[in-house]
């Protein structure tokens, strides 16, 4: 109740904010909307163990993995482990992983996350032992170590237990060493390569008319061409610097556009509509259809000095309501007037959701409906 009305007071003011720029495509820096190809990410993945568990580890009997672990790990450090068997739920195996950033030389450092493998019921108070991570060609970028920082807690005693968050995923703030560079050098390569985060044509046409724009002054002609939606390609002067080309066309304004878009999700309520939605005049008629059940039995007793027995006669009410049944004019040229007419109608979010998907269907929302 309390989101519904939250969700109907927020439509209600959004009816009321000024709108008069929402035609108007919004400005925003080029490294606000696009990333350079060669200044992606790199994703690293390793299996390791913590220890130092208070017994919320890994039971060696269920995960048997955990405990060739350790016996390999015991191994390497010089210690036998043949003929013992140990009950100790003090360790956990986890997978690691970890993103590596562009450009990251070595020495510096990276935060890891790690995940509970097994079945072990909490990470909390575990340290995580030198674990190595590799990326997708095999290579080894970085070494992983470290005490696990957990954010969500468990407490259980004999009838009852709580839990608040996830105590199987904790994170190693700066826990890995980059040891290996990537190969690749940024200032190696023969053009800059600019990728729309939101792709549109219309957006890479403006981001390649400005940098022309740029350019023209500064090296005396066009360099940007765009590719296709997502993509822009620009290419290097002849005496420029990489870097210092990057960083001048970076911070270059240019106007964003999108397509209009309404974003439902009905498992929350929630609703997005994007400021460019429009709607087609159509007549809209909502009602909402409430059947409600009532069990109410009753004991009946048996005649005194009577041979029988307390019976349960059952009883049912049913009852039918049905509200909301009036036909209102729905005309939405701009976000305003599609916020009101919305308002008008005085329907909760999950009548709202079934308006826009009906408007949908009628072919008269000129936008893009995404149901999460």
């Amino acid at each position: 109740m309390i989101k519904q009305f939250l969700l109907a007071a927020g439509l209600s003011l959004l009816a009321a904010l000024p709108l008069a720029g929402v035609a108007r495509a919004d400005a925003a820096r080029i490294k606000d909307i696009a990333s350079l190809q060669a200044g992606r990410d790199n994703q690293l993945i390793g299996y390791g163990l913590i220890v130092g568990l208070q017994g919320t580890g890994d039971s060696l009997r269920s995960s048997p993995f955990t405990e060739q672990s350790m016996r390999a790990m015991l191994q390497n450090l010089g210690i036998s482990t043949q003929g013992g068997q140990s009950s100790s739920k003090n360790t956990a195996a986890v997978m690691v992983t970890a993103s590596l950033p562009p450009f990251a030389s070595p020495g510096s450092r990276l935060d890891v996350t790690v995940s509970s493998l097994g079945d072990s019921t909490s990470l909390r108070g575990g340290t995580l032992i030198m674990t190595s991570l590799t990326g997708a060609d095999g290579q080894i970028y970085a070494v992983a170590q470290g005490s696990v920082v957990v954010s969500g807690f468990s407490a259980q005693g004999q009838a009852a237990s709580v839990t608040e968050g996830v105590t199987t995923t904790g994170r190693v703030p700066n826990g890995a060493i980059i040891e290996r560079e990537l190969p690749s050098k940024f200032k190696d390569a023969v053009n800059l390569v600019l990728q729309l985060r939101n792709p549109d044509f219309s957006t890479a046409v403006r981001i390649a008319d400005i940098v022309n724009n740029f350019a023209g002054q500064r090296y005396g002609g066009p360099i940007a061409e765009p590719r296709d939606s997502q993509e822009v390609i620009v290419q290097k002067p002849k005496m420029a610097d990489l870097a210092r080309l990057m960083a001048e066309i970076e911070n270059l304004v240019v106007e964003t556009d999108t397509p209009a878009k309404v974003v439902v999700n009905e498992r929350t309520g929630t609703i997005v509509i994007g400021a460019d939605v429009k709607v087609s005049r159509v007549a809209v008629s909502y009602g909402t259809l409430t059947v409600q059940v009532t069990e109410t039995p009753q004991i009946v007793q048996p005649e005194p000095f009577s041979n029988g027995v307390t019976a349960v006669q059952p009883q049912t009410d049913i009852s039918v309501m049905k509200e909301g049944s009036n036909v209102a004019i729905l005309n939405g040229p701009d976000l305003r007037s599609l916020v009101a007419g919305l308002n008008s109608i005085g329907v909760k979010p999950d009548g709202i959701i079934a308006i826009l998907q009906g408007i949908k269907s009628a072919g008269a929302l000129q936008a893009e409906l995404v149901i999460q």
